[in-house]
Formats: structure tokens, C-alpha cells, sequence
């Protein structure tokens, strides 16, 4: 099998990537890895699972290719990707919220209007931009709601999990039973979103604007991809960072 060996970030670590490791698990060891995989549309939240090999050839990119971008892409930078997996579970919290949450919700506001917009003006000659407008509003009608839950309830509940273990205190109260429970139902949301993000990448053609679009059209395609790219961040955050390690934590706490 072959492998290539990266040095990430500034803890001079060498670590082996292979093409049986799954997309998931090179994310996690490799931060920098997502921004090879956005650009290869190789999904690595909500299909982080799959094997990288796999991964590789459903995007229909050489795995060679990959391991040498990946190579490339750890070299020694100006500056440094944050290790999210060694954060203490409260300041990933506070990152997911500040960064990605308020992106999200300001976002969603903007591109909306941006929609209506463009579909006023050129939506009798691109009838794929009406069913770009439907795609986002159940897009929205989904995260809206789901960044509410876990605000209010799931992210509460794993603060407090970190303070019971700081505090060597009990498990705190959980009205929904074991953590394992809202976590399943954020992934399954997570998955529906995946699936609209794949929708939308379709029907702009991998956001590739007509030739007759104008600035506001352009712009709109800009900032779809922007915001899948950032919404992949999010759910790559909280599926295979925040998730596993609060549904450990609260293991740990009960055993």
C-alpha cells in the first residue's frame, strides 16, 4: 500500500497517511488535509467514513495524486492550523458557535435575498435558478432549527460534562436520556444537509455561472460555495471531533 509521510504543523511529527486510512481519520491528523479535499470534492464530513482509496476514486482523482497534494500541503507555512482535537470540549463549543454558527445565520439571511434577486432577473432564462432558490430554503428550514437544538440543548449538556470532569463532579442531568441520543439525530441532520449540498453543487454545474450572468449572479455562486465549504468545516468539526469525544467523555463519567 503506499504511503507518504507529512510533518504537520510545528510539532515536527511524522505521520504515515495511507490510502486504506479512512477520509476521517486523515482529517483529524491532518488538519490541512481539508483544503485539499474541498478542492477535490472529495466529502470528508458527512462521508468521512469511506477509505480514502474509495474516496479518491469516486472523485475520480489519482490516489497518488491525493498523497502527494496532502504531502505538499503540510509542508512548513507561515502559520499553523488550530489542533481542534487536543481544544477542551467548551472552547470547541465557542468556536463552532462564534465562527460557524454566526457565519451560518448571516449567510442564510444575505444569500437569500441574493436569490431573490437573481431569480427576478434571470430566472425566465435559467430555469434551474428557481430550483436552486427551492434547494436553499430547505437547506435553511433545516439549520435553522438544528443550530437552535444545539445552542439550547446538546452544547449546554457537553459543558457540563467538561465541568463534571474538571469538578470530578456526577454526570449532569439529561432530560433526552445519554448523549448518544441527540448526537445521533444532529448526524442524521447533518446527512440531509450533505444531501442539499450535493443538490446545489449539481444544479450550478459546481457553481459555475452562465456566461449572460451578471455581477450579482456571479456573486451568488461565489458565495453558495463559500458556504458549503464553511458548512463542511462545521459538520467535520462536530461529527468527528466534538461528537466522539463528548460520547467518550460522558462513558468515562458514568463508568
Amino acid at each position: 500500500m503506499r504511503h507518504v509521510g507529512c510533518t504537520v504543523n510545528t510539532t515536527e511529527e511524522y505521520i504515515m497517511i495511507s490510502s486504506g486510512m479512512t477520509v476521517r481519520e486523515v482529517a483529524l491528523q491532518m488538519p490541512e488535509a481539508t483544503r485539499v479535499f474541498e478542492k477535490l470534492k472529495i466529502d470528508y464530513c458527512c462521508g468521512g467514513s469511506r477509505a480514502l482509496g474509495d474516496a479518491c476514486a469516486s472523485a475520480g482523482v489519482a490516489t497518488d495524486d491525493v498523497l502527494r497534494m496532502l504531502d505538499e500541503a503540510t509542508q512548513p507555512t507561515t502559520g499553523a492550523s488550530q489542533d481542534f482535537q487536543q481544544l477542551p470540549l467548551p472552547e470547541l463549543i465557542t468556536h463552532i458557535v462564534d465562527t460557524h454558527h454566526v457565519f451560518t445565520k448571516e449567510e442564510m439571511t444575505r444569500l437569500e435575498m441574493l436569490l431573490q434577486k437573481v431569480i427576478s432577473v434571470h430566472g425566465d432564462n435559467h430555469a434551474e435558478l428557481k430550483k436552486v432558490g427551492e434547494a436553499f430554503a430547505r437547506l435553511c428550514a433545516d439549520l435553522s432549527p438544528h443550530m437552535f437544538k444545539e445552542e439550547r440543548v446538546l452544547f449546554p449538556y457537553i459543558v457540563g460534562l467538561a465541568r463534571a470532569e474538571a469538578q470530578n463532579a456526577p454526570v449532569p442531568f439529561a432530560p433526552f436520556g445519554t448523549v448518544n441520543n441527540p448526537v445521533r439525530m444532529m448526524m442524521m441532520e447533518h446527512d440531509t444537509a450533505g444531501e442539499i449540498l450535493r443538490e446545489l453543487r449539481q444544479l450550478t454545474s459546481n457553481y459555475t455561472p452562465p456566461a449572460d450572468g451578471c455581477v450579482s449572479y456571479q456573486t451568488l455562486y461565489q458565495a453558495l460555495e463559500a458556504f458549503e465549504k464553511d458548512l463542511h468545516q462545521h459538520i467535520h468539526l462536530e461529527n468527528n471531533i466534538l461528537f466522539p469525544r463528548s460520547i467518550e467523555m460522558e462513558a468515562q463519567l458514568r463508568s
